[in-house]
């Protein structure tokens, strides 16, 4: 029967990330619970990343699909152009409470690329409706911020992106700050300051770069700097938010506001898709006006589905429990315990960890890349050991559930400790 759905499944479908031709065998996944995945022979998997940073407390949360369920029964679908319902209210409501305080509208979407193109276009046509000819955009060398043209676009250049180089539009990339090099990101935007039209960055933490890391202090410095400039500031919170860096948001550990936020992956708890952007005032105000023209004209189908935003508004009650910030600190202190002896290893060239993610790197003759055959050696051997890791190239990372237990923990640890001996 495991063979038979691997095989139906290489008739039909393509996979992300993933190049068909010789990829390593489907795993099918018949059922979850909590931490755990379970494949069609029953075999158990601990979901170390949380089926891609989305999954907060853990799979099939009863209580999360009991929200959805008595949503689906009430309203499942409407268009949310001219009509309105009580799920996307309150969601909006609930969230921009807990938001910085300049966030006061919310524009719903469906996913983080979709959050991020909504991001782009506000601020690039914010400059439109004022009259101004900005369009250039800022962002930081190794980004990542979605996988649609715009998002592509404020993205780090590289193979993934080679072939629609040419349609991609003009970004300044820069360094993310250091104490070291702040006076020449300042010279950077100065150079170009009357071009720019925003600044988009990943607070924290570079996901998909390899969990790469950088001091709040010093990303508040340079956010000052931008609204001294007048440089209008996106921060995408996609990967971070919702208490993965230890507190609700990235945006809580900063001294400075955006003009503008991203949402999505954890913000229904991986029940299902969603994406929302807010703004301030300041944006929303620019295209508030008699001229219809003015108006932002993008949606989606599946604009504030009333699903995921029961789904969202159910996860957000069991964030605010204290028991999942209990699990949420427990977990940043088990992963600080452990990289203190990681750190040790010949093999690791470098351990960060900020909130519940951990990342590992590994030294390795090449240049750190997502291709490396480390991950081609490591993943499967996870697997074989019952755990989902990911390694982004020769990065071994932990994004775990909340829910994850002390014993699963120290399990993961020791296999990657093992993994190291290979």
């Amino acid at each position: 029967m495991h063979d038979d759905l691997r095989a139906r499944d290489q008739k039909v479908n393509w996979h992300p990330y993933t190049q068909m031709k010789g990829a390593s065998a489907i795993v099918p996944i018949v059922r979850a619970e909590g931490t755990y995945l379970y494949d069609n022979d029953g075999k158990r998997y601990i979901d170390a990343v949380s089926s891609w940073w989305v999954t907060l407390h853990g799979h099939a949360h009863p209580y999360i699909a009991d929200r959805v369920y008595r949503q689906l029964h009430t309203l499942e679908q409407v268009i949310f152009a001219g009509f309105t319902h009580e799920p996307a209210i309150q969601l909006a409501e609930n969230l921009l409470k807990l938001l910085p305080s300049n966030q006061e509208k919310v524009f719903y979407t469906d996913n983080g690329s979709t959050a991020v193109e909504v991001a782009l276009k506000m601020c690039i046509q914010y400059h439109a409706n004022k009259g101004h000819k900005k369009s250039k955009i800022l962002a930081f060398q190794n980004a990542y911020h979605g996988d649609t043209f715009g998002a592509m676009s404020v993205s780090a250049r590289g193979v993934w992106t080679e072939p629609f180089g040419h349609l991609l539009f003009d970004v300044i990339f820069i360094d993310v700050p250091t104490s070291d090099n702040m006076t020449s990101l300042f010279e950077e935007i100065d150079k170009h300051v009357d071009d720019i039209a925003c600044f988009i960055y990943e607070p924290l933490i570079q996901g998909a770069a390899g969990m790469l890391m950088h001091k709040p202090d010093d990303l508040s410095n340079l956010m000052s700097y931008c609204r001294q400039k007048g440089v209008l500031m996106i921060q995408d919170e996609i990967f971070v938010g919702f208490g993965r860096t230890g507190k609700w948001f990235a945006a809580d550990h900063l001294t400075e506001y955006p003009d503008v936020m991203c949402f999505s992956k954890g913000l229904t708890g991986g029940t299902m898709p969603l994406g929302l952007t807010t703004c301030s005032s300041i944006i929303y105000d620019a295209f508030y006006a008699d001229d219809k023209k003015k108006a932002l004209f993008h949606g989606h189908s599946f604009t504030a589905s009333p699903l995921a935003c029961a789904a969202a508004l159910a996860s957000m009650e069991l964030l605010l429990k204290k028991e999942t910030w209990e699990r949420i600190t427990a977990i940043e202190q088990k992963h600080q315990t452990f990289l203190a002896h990681t750190v040790l290893e010949s093999k690791v060239k470098n351990v960060r960890q900020t909130g519940t993610i951990l990342a590992i790197e590994l030294r390795q003759d090449e240049k750190t890349s997502y291709f490396s055959a480390l991950s081609e050696i490591l993943y499967p051997y996870f697997l074989s050991r019952g755990i989902l890791i990911r390694p982004l190239g020769n990065i071994i990372y932990l994004v775990p559930p909340y829910c994850i237990s002390d014993e699963d923990l120290d399990y993961i640890y020791t296999v990657i400790i093992d993994a190291l001996q290979l």
